[in-house]
């Protein structure tokens, strides 16, 4: 192999951000083990009902009261699609959490670290593009946070003690203290579910970053297969089966990765779809350039930037994956002996068809798909 060794790399460092705002909400308990019968597991039920699924419950209570009414439903319905799928996102993780930190677990295994500052290099692009788009969906997030919950003080209707939210409580919201204390509610509430959204949509991508990562190590690995120089015709072939095994496990990965993120993604682009609809139908009937406009704007182009980092590294993993054909023949194998070519013919064809992440295999995680989905966009703006 060429290159120099390098020290271990911690590829969960790379999320250690996700990780402890998933701990702060509740749904990261510590360890490498699921949840269990203690004082987290009870703060992550009082969280979940008291911070999520009470807020989603005032608001649908509002909208069935407020039916009649098509433009404030429009106006309420699109956000709280959203936080619903924050719940199903909760649920899919907490449901999933013995797997993920099995898979943590496994990423940081000898077979899935980078060999040489080469291997280390080639994986670098794959973790700056991931914190990039991970750090654009952030803003666009906080962006529309800020202008949604701030719109009562900047247009004070705060005076006629208009929330940031329609919902419906059993109490008077119009006088104080319960004003205070109801918006109070909603902002920890919606910050709450925001991070659930934000964190558990950049871990998504982020796994499936470590796949295509793996897979330009895996490459590598098979190029540099054998130097008639260096290596003998034996170490050669124990180093084949390591790339065999590699791919194995990596396949493995990407099916239990795929297994967690199925219902979120294939619900996060069906819904994202018609809340981008509905954001844009608002835009039509508020004031142009107000604080109500650009929450509705930054919360159409978060939804494109998320669906585009949903797309993008399920895209890099097709074509990485590709590469693995290309980089058997890439390799010294005239050297070899007939038993370790017999074996790399055999591994070739295997890897002959790309791997596709998808959700349900209804539509798979591809610029091809973004590109629809961008389409989709450019006729709802068209038609407004």
């Amino acid at each position: 192999m060429n290159g120099r060794p390098v020290e271990r790399f911690n590829w969960k460092q790379t999320i250690k951000v996700n990780i402890l705002t998933l701990k702060i909400v509740g749904l990261w308990p510590a360890g490498d083990g699921s949840y269990e019968c203690n004082l987290y597991t009870l703060y992550e039920i009082v969280s979940l009902i008291f911070l999520q699924i009470a807020h989603i419950g005032a608001q649908t209570v509002q909208v069935i009261l407020i039916m009649d009414d098509l433009q404030a439903v429009t106006g309420s319905v699109f956000v709280l699609l959203m936080e619903m799928l924050g719940i199903l996102k909760s649920y899919c993780l907490i449901k999933n959490m013995g797997k993920l930190k099995h898979l943590m677990v496994i990423l940081n295994s000898d077979l899935f670290q980078p060999k040489t500052l080469e291997q280390r290099s080639l994986v670098q692009p794959n973790l700056n593009a991931w914190k990039t788009l991970a750090s654009t969906f952030w803003v666009f997030c906080g962006g529309w946070l800020i202008f949604w919950l701030l719109c009562p003080m900047m247009d004070k209707s705060y005076k006629e003690y208009r929330l940031p939210f329609l919902a419906w409580y059993p109490y008077n919201t119009q006088t104080s203290p319960q004003y205070e204390f109801t918006y109070l509610h909603q902002f920890v509430s919606i910050n709450c579910i925001s991070l659930v959204n934000v964190n558990i949509d950049t871990l998504i991508a982020g796994l499936n970053m470590y796949i295509g990562a793996q897979f330009d190590i895996l490459c590598d690995d098979v190029r540099h297969l054998h130097d008639g120089s260096k290596d003998s015709l034996a170490e050669a072939r124990q180093k084949l089966k390591k790339c065999v095994k590699h791919h194995r496990e990596i396949l493995k990965f990407a099916k239990y990765a795929n297994n967690f993120y199925n219902w979120p993604v294939f619900l996060q682009i069906f819904v994202g779809g018609i809340c981008i609809g509905l954001s844009l139908f608002q835009m039509t009937v508020v004031v142009p350039f107000s604080a109500e406009f650009y929450s509705f704007l930054t919360y159409s182009f978060g939804i494109i930037v998320q669906v585009f980092m949903y797309c993008w590294f399920g895209n890099e993993i097709e074509v990485k994956s590709s590469k693995l054909s290309y980089a058997a023949f890439e390799s010294d194998w005239t050297n070899l002996s007939p038993e370790v070519k017999k074996i790399l013919i055999i591994f070739t064809l295997n890897v002959q068809k790309p791997l596709k992440v998808s959700a349900f295999g209804l539509f798979y995680l591809s610029l091809e798909t973004f590109m629809k989905v961008r389409f989709t966009i450019f006729f709802l703006v068209k038609q407004r």
